[in-house]
């Protein structure tokens, strides 16, 4: 056995490679492969994590009724202005995901203090879109 560093997509992994002769099986050669999709799979998921967690963070610092995406998508349509006053119900913004539109609603009354996306923006889980007072 052999140990090298190997980096991919900018991450380094420490990996073991066995050497094989002709008349020997690759399945060393597989499981090194499966090694390296599980742990690109587990690093992916720490970014999620942390990426999530860090925009949380950064919302908690934000005064009023926070308006965040509920799923990844796309903005379509923003149907309000920043100081527009609004009714509980009202449909705020469209946002496409999985080529549906989805209507984002006021879940009170009150009014527009800041719109933190444009149209056509992607957003993400839990991303900030805009804050009522």
């Amino acid at each position: 056995m052999k140990k090298f560093c190997v980096t991919v997509n900018g991450n380094k992994y420490e990996v073991e490679v066995e050497e094989l002769l002709n008349n020997q099986n690759d399945e060393g050669a597989v499981s090194v492969e499966k090694n390296i999709k599980e742990d690109n799979n587990k690093v992916n998921m720490n970014k999620k994590a942390e990426n999530n967690t860090s925009k949380k963070d950064k919302n908690k610092n934000v005064k009023g009724k926070k308006i965040e995406s509920p799923m990844p998508g796309s903005i379509l349509k923003i149907n309000v202005t920043e100081g527009e006053t609004i009714k509980k119900g009202q449909v705020l913004l469209i946002l496409e995901a999985m080529k549906m539109e989805n209507e984002i609603m006021a879940p009170c009354d009150g009014k527009v203090l800041n719109i933190h996306i444009n149209k056509g923006a992607k957003v993400d889980t839990g991303d900030l879109l805009m804050v009522l007072e």
